[in-house]
């Protein structure tokens, strides 16, 4: 039985964000940074993962509603990591058990680490566990003290610590695994008898050493897992990481990135296998993407779904669509929100849609605008062709039937249909519904004056 809750601190403003935004909030790869070290959580079974709230409360608890595993806890001053802890003693109130303490701005975490972590806290009936890693560059982290057989004895806040203290390497990272008897028969003991006047979760070692209770640390390899975000750069920092694992793990899955350091992937986006994404493409919001497909460079895609058997040339942008199997968009096209392509079709460059279906077949090559549109099957939209959607108050739908051929510089005047197997001269202004079968002209006839220009020098 796995028996582990955690605790999650998150109540902290994050004032080097200068930032309106509760720092947990701020995204890394396409999602709040605080999902990272949940689901980390969530991968050793832990529950109920406990969020310890504070600035933002709301917003915070918000981005897990309905999740069950998720309670929260107030923590109305911020008196410190341990004063944080010690607020989670109602909601973990008859929880007997391992109870893992970790940091919601810490989105490099893995879940093999933890339990990792866990694993080893129990392979040593140990009471306390601090995960640690080793830096070259300390500065900033609390020191892990061990005495000369390796036993540890001490974590020192940077602030705290004297010169010898402070050129040990082996750091802090505040992740911890601790037996909940212990953690809550001491945590509101803890003094703030030090250089910042906090409570400091990492005083409960020095009790536990004082108890001659078993307390030891776990030292990873990877010293970027417990890397906190504290600013913008670090953020930047945790995010290129992120998107680097992700990478790698869709190139493993048999996906073709033809430079994996400039091609942006968030968390959340499936691709299939034989796909090929070229540099400098932004892809995010749940977005999945078929198998074979091309995706040129500088192409943004946002919350769409790509069939298989497609390509996506430069420049494009994409949201909110769906591309159904063998579709063809760009260079430089902007497909908007409810836009749905059906098989074979083709969206040529400089071409933008809006809450356009498009059936089976069709194309519109370049230079157009359909908005609010409903287009059959092999239906040819010309150059320069426009729906005018919006009459100033109100949005109004074109409907266009299979086999249409609508000729260059066309304005559809909505509401309006042009029936099946119909053709609209190119120049045509529609501003009624043409039935099927049928030829529509409506332009100003051309006159031409002769010898014009001659009089008017």
């Amino acid at each position: 039985m796995k028996n582990i809750a955690a605790v999650v601190l998150a109540a902290g403003k994050g004032t080097r964000m200068k930032s309106g935004i509760v720092k947990v909030l701020h995204s890394a790869a396409g999602r709040p940074m605080i999902a990272w070290p949940v689901d980390a959580a969530r991968m050793v079974g832990a529950a109920p993962i406990v969020l310890v709230v504070g600035h933002q409360a709301n917003a915070v608890s918000n981005t897990f509603r309905g999740a069950g595993d998720i309670l929260c806890a107030m923590q109305e001053e911020q008196l410190g990591t341990g004063h944080a802890v010690a607020c989670t003693r109602d909601a973990l109130h008859g929880f007997r058990g391992t109870v893992l303490i970790l940091c919601g701005d810490t989105p490099l975490l893995r879940g093999e680490t933890l339990q990792e972590l866990v694993d080893f806290h129990r392979e040593q009936d140990a009471v306390l566990t601090v995960l640690t890693a080793r830096m070259d560059e300390p500065h900033g982290y609390g020191r892990v003290v061990r005495d000369e057989s390796g036993r540890v004895l001490a974590i020192v806040e940077q602030k705290d610590a004297t010169p010898e203290q402070q050129a040990i390497t082996e750091i802090n990272s505040g992740i911890y695994c601790m037996e909940s008897n212990f953690l809550f028969a001491n945590v509101s003991s803890l003094s703030s008898n030090n250089a910042q006047n906090e409570f400091y979760l990492t005083d409960l070692l020095s009790i536990a050493v004082s108890k001659g209770l078993t307390c030891v640390a776990r030292c990873i390899d990877d010293a970027d897992e417990i890397m906190g975000v504290n600013d913008r750069g670090q953020l930047a920092e945790a995010s290129r990481i992120l998107r680097r694992r992700i990478n790698q793990e869709l190139m493993r899955s048999g996906v073709s990135l033809i430079d994996p350091e400039h091609t942006y992937i968030d968390y959340g986006v499936t691709v299939g296998h034989d796909t090929l994404i070229h540099p400098n493409c932004t892809i995010g919001g749940d977005t999945v993407i078929g198998s074979n497909c091309t995706i040129e460079n500088s192409v943004t895609i946002d919350g769409c779904r790509i069939g298989n058997d497609c390509h996506i040339k430069a420049g494009s942008v994409l949201e909110g669509s769906e591309l159904q199997a063998d579709v063809s968009v760009g260079p430089m096209a902007h497909l908007r929100t409810g836009t749905v392509l059906q098989d074979h079709v083709k969206i040529g460059n400089f071409v933008e849609t809006k809450k356009a279906v498009m059936g089976k077949g069709s194309k519109a090559s370049h230079l157009t605008y359909l908005g609010d549109a409903e287009i059959g099957s092999d239906v040819n939209i010309g150059c320069g062709t426009i729906t005018c959607n919006y009459d100033g108050v109100r949005k109004h739908r074109t409907i266009i039937g299979d086999g249409v051929f609508i000729g260059s510089d066309v304005q559809l005047v909505a509401p309006v249909t042009v029936g099946r197997n119909s053709l609209v001269a190119a120049g045509t202004t529609v501003t009624a519904d043409v039935p099927p079968d049928s030829l529509a002209i409506a332009r100003v006839p051309q006159v031409n004056k002769e010898g014009w220009r001659l009089k008017h020098k």
